[in-house]
């Protein structure tokens, strides 16, 4: 609640409180922004027997730090304004992921209601891509579906409780961009319920099965998309309404300095992130 004057007092841009434990807190007092000058993009490598999809490089932090995100038994949540720089989160994940989605240990699956004017940008990189948000989508995503609840029943056959590598089976990414066009403003009712049907069937057993979904939306509201708390990593972007950042990350979030809804416009890409509780 205090941040903007403990950041005034010590001459800081902004600052941030974290709780360490009880009677102990942090103060992160931000004098520069590190996330102004654009990030150089990393060289690509060649696929090793398996990538680390619990640290996948897709950008820095305010600290300088490579900000790496854990695919491996996470789904993703990215929510921002139009123009906010959502897809950035998308494109560096598949960037990163390319040498082994080449080789064959990722595979990927896209749904672009837009016409695939974002995905479709590079469709090799898919092994199915949709490009509306009728038939075909809800199709996909109940082939995604079954494909998860397939993966577990092979994986509790062999004894082992989560996906790995050594598997056998390649690491499967669903990328959905607007997500609200598939599951809340598809006019036909009855593909809406399919839609959610088998959308929160993969977000609730997805996770060790070794399928992430990333989902891109602007409408954060309940009843836009109610199954929020599936989503264990929530990624903000540039957001509208103060509000906003709380539907997204959850409540209290802006009185410890997450103000996502204060992201320039000017800086497209930027994003405050919540993993679990934290």
């Amino acid at each position: 609640m205090h941040a903007p004057e403990l950041a005034h007092s010590f001459g800081a841009r902004s600052c941030r409180v974290r709780v360490d434990k009880p009677r102990r807190i942090w103060l992160d007092l931000i004098h520069t922004d590190p996330l102004a000058p654009p990030v150089r993009v990393p060289a690509l490598v060649d696929p090793g027997p398996a990538v680390d999809l619990a640290r996948v490089v897709i950008g820095r932090t305010e600290t300088g730090r490579p900000w790496v995100l854990r695919l491996l038994g996470r789904h993703i949540l990215v929510a921002g304004v139009s123009d906010a720089g959502k897809s950035s989160v998308m494109w560096a994940v598949l960037r990163a992921l390319a040498p082994w989605n080449r080789a064959g240990l990722v595979q990927v699956f896209g749904i672009d209601p837009k016409g695939g004017m974002e995905l479709g940008r590079a469709p090799g990189l898919f092994q199915k891509l949709v490009c509306d948000n009728g038939v075909e989508a809800v199709e996909l995503l109940e082939h995604v579906a079954t494909l998860t609840r397939q993966r577990a029943e092979a994986l509790r056959r062999q004894g082992t409780r989560k996906w790995t590598p050594a598997s056998g089976q390649p690491f499967v990414l669903l990328i959905i961009d607007e997500l609200a066009d598939v599951i809340a403003y598809q006019p036909d009712n009855a593909l809406r319920k399919r839609a959610n049907a088998a959308l929160q069937s993969i977000l609730s057993q997805g996770r060790a099965p070794g399928v992430c979904v990333i989902g891109q939306i602007q409408d954060p509201r309940k009843q836009v998309i109610d199954c929020r708390h599936l989503f264990p990593i929530k990624i903000a972007m540039w957001l509208d309404e103060p509000e906003q950042v709380d539907m997204v990350l959850g409540d209290g979030v802006r009185e410890r300095g997450a103000s996502a809804h204060e992201i320039s416009e000017d800086t497209p890409g930027v994003a405050w992130v919540k993993v679990g509780g934290l």
